[in-house]
């Protein structure tokens, strides 16, 4: 056996980085040190011809030294022959021991390797998606076994219930499970993709949002005069003009900012896609900023709650100012001003699409498919970002008319 290499002193110095860190213990324990600064305890091995991953607890509910003994315990399953996932199962559902290629044995051990990679919101929403629509059903069914019908009834059931996008969500899901059971050598197909026309179709509900310049420049000016507080006027203000997801916005810090060059950047663990990114800031939005510091003074948060500095605003603040102006939820949303720049940024400024797409964040690449990196046309992000500023300052004087972008 291998010596320990951690100590508590190691454990507690620890700091967090732009990636995630694996400090071993030896044979097979070791830290998983995420980017957010949460610490979980993992213990890989091999059964069967198989790695494996198991969930030892978390730092520091449990110590280097409860953590050491319960790898100390997971050792002697292997010893004895057990899987120690599969160990885990049955003591939790009573299922056989022998079972280790049941669908939520394999499904747990596919989200324990995803979610290190995963918010954890998101990776809490993942696994109870399947554990409440998909587990008390097909759970215990041998991966090899698993058929197209099997999962047609388990997602019929959410179907019933009116959840379409529920249904696709879970169907996606298991599509992964069983996509990882193959890659792992525990399953020769994939049932879902048989299930091509046998659900009903989703809808998709666009979020709601103003694209005439008009109505826009009028919901431009009730912002200048909403009077429900300094630090949600301007969550108002920078919404539209720097067309951010909500959750981005309000979980703006100071420490973000970079005044010399007039960037507010993003870490990756912040974003929807788990990339860094960055929204070159226009002149407004500086000037808006600089007014807004002294009513945040004392958080790190740029738009503090109400309540305490050590938490950002509500994520109905923003949704309650708008109600509170007179703008129901068919006419705009938060989310709804990404669509807003997205659709006149195009059709009024003329700026190209793959500049605005790199600006919303979202996937773009090139022509052999490769993802861009984040700087990607960067100068003429920070053009746009500030000519959308003008454009915005020109509809709520009340301009109608604005001359295309030459």
């Amino acid at each position: 056996m291998a010596s320990n290499l951690l100590t508590d002193a190691a454990l507690r110095r620890a700091k967090p980085s732009d990636k995630l860190q694996r400090l071993r213990d030896g044979d097979g324990l070791y830290l998983l040190l995420r980017t957010d600064g949460k610490r979980w305890w993992r213990f890989d091995y091999r059964h069967e011809g198989k790695d494996k991953t198991l969930s030892v607890g978390v730092y520091p509910d449990v110590t280097l030294s409860r953590a050491r003994q319960r790898a100390a315990g997971i050792r002697q399953q292997l010893l004895d022959g057990i899987d120690p996932s599969a160990a885990r199962k049955a003591k939790v559902t009573g299922a056989p021991v022998d079972v280790v290629d049941a669908f939520e044995v394999i499904a747990r051990e596919w989200h324990a390797r995803r979610s290190e990679t995963l918010s954890v919101s998101t990776s809490t929403n993942i696994i109870r998606r399947l554990e409440v629509n998909a587990f008390p059903w097909i759970g215990q069914k041998p991966v090899r076994e698993l058929r197209a019908p099997d999962v047609l009834a388990v997602l019929q059931r959410i179907e019933a219930r009116g959840l379409g996008e529920t249904t696709r969500r879970v169907q996606q899901g298991i599509g992964q499970v069983m996509r990882y059971a193959i890659a792992t050598g525990r399953a020769d197909a994939d049932p879902t993709p048989a299930l091509r026309g046998a659900l009903k179709p989703v809808t998709v509900r666009h979020h709601a949002a103003v694209i005439e310049p008009a109505e826009l420049g009028a919901m431009l000016r009730a912002f200048e005069g909403y009077t429900g507080g300094v630090v949600v006027r301007t969550a108002l203000l920078l919404q539209a003009m720097l067309f951010v997801r909500p959750g981005e916005l309000r979980h703006m810090e100071w420490a973000e900012l970079d005044v010399d060059v007039a960037q507010w950047r993003i870490p990756g663990e912040k974003m929807k896609m788990r990339e860094p990114h960055i929204v070159p800031l226009p002149l407004q939005a500086r000037k808006i900023l600089q007014d807004l510091h002294p009513f945040s003074r004392g958080s790190h948060f740029v738009f503090p709650s109400p309540r305490t500095r050590k938490r950002c605003m509500s994520e109905n603040a923003v949704t309650a100012a708008l109600r509170a102006l007179g703008f129901p939820g068919d006419v705009v949303t938060g989310h709804g001003f990404r669509a807003t720049a997205r659709t006149l940024l195009d059709e009024k400024l003329r700026y190209r699409v793959e500049v605005i797409e790199m600006q919303l964040a979202h996937a773009v690449r090139d022509p052999l498919g490769r993802a861009y990196n984040r700087t990607k046309y960067l100068e003429e992000r920070k053009d746009m970002m500030q000519a959308w500023a003008d454009y915005l300052d020109k509809l709520k004087a009340g301009a109608e008319v604005i001359p295309l972008r030459a």
